[in-house]
């Protein structure tokens, strides 16, 4: 058996039932649409979301809070996901993108979580303070910038 003989199992692939095409057919007539109304008519029914009148559910449930589009976003990192950079390196926001450690160039937040063993130089955005702590302990320094 080749990949190109390949077909699907018996009774797995099924007609699609065609409707309107006369009475002879058995699906003539009214094509499975009843009688008459809103929803037998050509490029009839109702728009997604609408309940015959009745004030609809998007708009019944409470609206609460707000969205702050100038809310500063930062993209998040821990001190264990520096390992990759060697004793007295520069870690900037240029250097993580080329080290494949953040997808965007969004603001970065370095957080403590895990441990260093080498001194290196920090320039970003905002760095906690245990993570302040952990790099200064190794010997490294913390640009804020």
């Amino acid at each position: 058996m080749k990949l190109n003989e390949i077909r699907p199992g018996k009774g797995a692939r099924k007609k699609s039932r065609r409707i309107g095409r006369g009475e002879g057919s058995g699906r003539g007539g009214t094509a499975g649409k009843g009688t008459k109304g809103q929803n037998a008519r050509s490029g009839g029914g109702v728009r997604p979301g609408f309940e015959g009148g009745q004030m609809p559910l998007h708009r019944r449930i409470p609206k609460r809070g707000f969205t702050n589009v100038f809310k500063k976003r930062y993209e998040i990192l821990n001190i264990k996901d520096l390992s990759s950079f060697t004793s007295g390196e520069t870690v900037d926001r240029d250097a993580l993108l080329k080290a494949g450690l953040l997808n965007n160039a969004r603001a970065v937040k370095l957080l403590g979580v895990g441990d260093i063993a080498h001194p290196l130089i920090i320039r970003l955005d905002k760095v906690s303070q245990g993570a302040r702590d952990k790099i200064e302990s190794a010997g490294g320094t913390v640009e804020m910038g």
